[in-house]
């Protein structure tokens, strides 16, 4: 035996000291990577190149530090990757004028509809007739009379921009995260005007996109449309937009969105699919056998089959994984190497991040790698023993009980039914992937349209199956908030339910798990409220929270696209807070930017009563009136309603006025909807003594037209909320509601800057304020500065 060789797994440095080797440098670097984008801002660059070049010579000289090394080169690669994606933000200052861009669609346009969505590479920008330091990609909607747009033409276009910004709620989708991960650096509109003009309708650079529009064009002539146009879009060419919401929600409570998103499954479903078959092929032919291996062959034309997939896949985040993933296992093979599946993993690992660093911010990121982790973990060590079934139904078992916390932990909720339903969807999406590619091949180049034809029919039949399972009640299961040791308890119950079977206490992973079912959020004590002004733009919504029920006053805007604040943000708030009914939902008015949530809460979550100004303006007839002198106490926290006095008035001053207050407390929380400054005037008039608040709401969202002088110095707040989008085209709220409170001397917040605004109501006064977005800042957070506050 050879002494001075090093041991398996370790690399030998001056012939004396062992050194870490790939797994623990690999994964040191991904750490250094993760670690960044855990910061709330970024450090400077001066010191964290001189750290990260004192961490590289200490490892010189101590083998045994090379982790840390590579963790210091991980986080220095990732934070100049950040820098660069930061760089020549969009100057908030003209969030609210026009801009003339010059540039290209990037990428595939959003199919037809009212908006077109599409990405817009910016060449060169100009506002007020000179030019403004600002280059990238911006996302655009086009209302209108939108012309046909093709990827990569060339348009001069005016547009309205804004910062990349999003709702900051509890619970809710981190859109600026999003926009970050995708490197775009605004957000807007195109403008209805003559001067918007097509330059250049060539590809530019884009040619493999404008190839993918018009195979997308073909596909949709030929399909027509139906469910199973969308499913083969999404399986050849990667594009999802077809989908609708309530059919993302099939796939999403079945567990199967997976399945119809281009990733390491059909990748690698496609590689080695290639790889069998090119393999089997080329080792017939004696003369290509002299001329090359056949493993070797087939891995070169299994690896040029993913590229050329994921090309069709337009390089998506999750392709570029895969594509990596693949490239790792096919080099192995063609370089004739053995490749331990750890190591494997840990070089697709660094692979992806060395790529993309902010792959690290995609969920997609994190179930994909942990995936193929379980699947070493329960699986990698054991014999191969059992029937292909047998061994299939331990892998799903490892995958869903691996990932159930995860999900849970990511998305807030998983799907019961997905083990099940993915024993027999994965082996048939295995088998139904080449026969759509084959016959998408056969449509577009040789008109044979009829087999395309049944398999999008076959494709349907599979999707109407997931409805029908979709809809029983226990199909997944929602998770509202939990603390962090819950969650570390979860990941440790699922490691030992899928440990060795020879390992004793495998039960005790049940244990360990059973907090996710045991462990609620806090509600508020008796006597108490959690009062909460939701972030939903240019709109109104709030919930109460009582020891053991709940109100929430206005759902906040909804708009033609089918978007809505209320299962966008509201019902993601009450998920968080494990909330399950609302026992009264008062609708101020029927104005959509307060009742046009509502469509998104009435078939999602119970409903006890509702109220409203005008209930003949909610949709469902449910609605009654909203009178003055109706009260009710709920766990020691009292509710009055003020006005209206009858229920005849329509419009703004219809807008239902609510005082909430604990009881004993001096002040409370005053709610005005839209009223303006005559009915104002009426209410200081008729109930001054009722009117004394310690939190105003400000009226219509702080404009002139409300909040008057005589009003504030009623109600005496302490705190004025103003509920109004970022940049918002009325200027909300104005300037001189800003200038009467401020001569008020009471403590001014808004939504735009401050995102959700929480406050709890006890009999001893009120404590707060809480701001979402200013006490969870990161990275990508868009922070609003003075200028960009003066806009509103």
């Amino acid at each position: 035996m050879d002494v001075g060789k090093p041991r398996s797994g370790w690399c030998n440095f001056g012939d004396r000291i062992p050194s870490p080797g790939l797994i623990a440098n690999g994964l040191g670097f991904s750490v250094g990577v993760g670690i960044l984008f855990l910061a709330p801002a970024l450090p400077p660059l001066w010191l964290s190149v001189p750290l990260a070049a004192l961490a590289v010579s200490s490892a010189w000289r101590l083998p045994l530090l090379w982790p840390l090394a590579f963790g210091a080169t991980g986080l220095l690669w990732a934070e100049m990757h950040v820098h660069q994606v930061l760089r020549e933000p969009f100057p908030e200052s003209l969030a609210r004028q026009d801009i003339e861009l010059t540039g290209r669609i990037a990428g595939l346009p959003g199919t037809a509809g009212d908006p077109v969505r599409f990405l817009f590479r910016v060449e060169r920008a100009r506002a007020a007739g000179r030019d403004i330091a600002f280059e990238g990609v911006v996302r655009l909607s086009w209302y209108r009379d939108t012309p046909e747009l093709s990827a990569g033409e060339r348009w001069r276009l005016i547009v309205r921009l804004k910062p990349p910004h999003g709702f900051a709620n509890p619970g809710g989708f981190d859109y600026e995260r999003w926009l970050f991960q995708q490197d775009i650096k605004a957000t807007g509109y195109v403008r209805h005007v003559a001067e918007n003009l097509r330059l250049d309708p060539g590809p530019g650079i884009y040619l493999v996109d404008r190839w993918r529009q018009r195979l997308r064009e073909r596909l949709g002539a030929i399909l027509e449309g139906n469910i199973g146009d969308v499913l083969v879009r999404a399986l050849v060419l990667g594009d999802r937009s077809g989908l609708r919401p309530e059919q993302w929600e099939v796939l999403t409570r079945t567990g199967t969105n997976h399945l119809i998103a281009i990733s390491g499954l059909h990748v690698g479903l496609v590689a080695g699919f290639l790889f069998f078959l090119s393999r089997w092929s080329w080792s017939r032919s004696v003369r290509l056998s002299l001329l090359m291996a056949a493993p070797r062959a087939a891995a070169i034309i299994a690896l040029a089959g993913a590229l050329a997939y994921s090309a069709l896949a337009g390089f998506a985040v999750s392709t570029q994984r895969a594509l990596i993933m693949s490239a790792v296992v096919l080099g192995a093979v063609l370089f004739s190497r053995t490749l331990r599946p750890t190591s494997g993993i840990t070089l697709a690992l660094v692979g992806v991040l060395t790529l993309d660093p902010g792959a690290v911010l995609s969920h997609g990121f994190w179930l994909s790698f942990c995936a193929v982790a379980l699947l070493l973990y329960a699986l990698g060590q054991r014999l191969a023993v059992g029937r292909f079934w047998s061994k299939w139904g331990r892998a799903q078992w490892a995958v869903a009980v691996g990932l159930f916390p995860l999900l849970l932990l990511l998305f807030g909720r998983a799907s019961l039914i997905s083990p099940a339903v993915n024993l027999i969807a994965v082996p048939l999406i295995s088998l139904l992937l080449p026969a759509v590619l084959v016959a998408s091949l056969l449509g577009l180049t040789l008109g044979l349209e009829l087999p395309l034809v049944l398999v999008a029919k076959v494709l349907g039949l599979g999707f109407a199956l997931l409805e029908w399972a979709s809809e029983w009640t226990w199909a997944a299961e929602t998770m509202s908030w939990r603390p962090v040791w819950v969650w570390a308890d979860a990941f440790v119950g699922a490691a030992l339910l899928l440990a060795p079977r020879g390992l004793p206490g495998r039960w005790l992973g049940l244990l360990f798990l059973s907090p996710l079912a045991l462990v609620r959020p806090p509600a508020p004590g008796q006597g108490e409220a959690e009062f909460t002004l939701l972030d939903v733009g240019q709109g109104l919504a709030v919930v109460v929270q009582t020891n053991r029920h709940v109100l929430v006053y206005d759902t906040g805007p909804g708009f033609l696209s089918g978007f809505n604040t209320g299962s966008a943000v509201v019902l993601p708030y009450l998920r968080h807070k494990g909330v399950d009914r609302i026992d009264t939902l008062l609708i101020t008015h029927g104005d959509k930017d307060h009742a046009g949530g509502f469509a998104g809460l009435r078939d999602r979550i119970s409903i006890g009563r509702v109220l409203s100004g005008e209930p003949q303006a909610i949709v469902d007839g449910r609605a009654t009136p909203c009178l003055a002198g109706e009260d009710w106490t709920w766990d020691g926290v009292d509710f009055e309603i003020l006005y209206p006095d009858a229920p005849r008035r329509e419009g703004n001053e219809s807008s239902c006025v609510l005082r909430i207050s604990a009881q004993g407390a001096v002040g409370g929380v005053l709610l005005t909807g839209d009223i303006e400054t005559a009915t104002e005037a009426a209410l200081v008039a008729e109930r001054p003594d009722r009117l004394k608040s310690t939190i105003l709401v400000a009226g219509h969202h702080g404009s002139g037209s409300s909040t008057s002088a005589p009003f504030l110095e009623a109600v005496g707040p302490r705190f004025v909320l103003y509920s109004a989008g970022f940049a918002n085209r009325f200027g909300f709220p104005a300037k001189a509601v800003r200038e009467r409170v401020a001569a008020q001397g009471a403590v001014q917040l808004d939504t735009a800057s401050a995102g959700a605004i929480s406050f709890r109501l006890q009999a001893t006064g009120i404590q707060g304020p809480w701001m979402y977005r200013r006490d969870r800042e990161h990275l990508w957070s868009h922070r609003v500065s003075r200028a960009g506050a003066s806009l509103r």
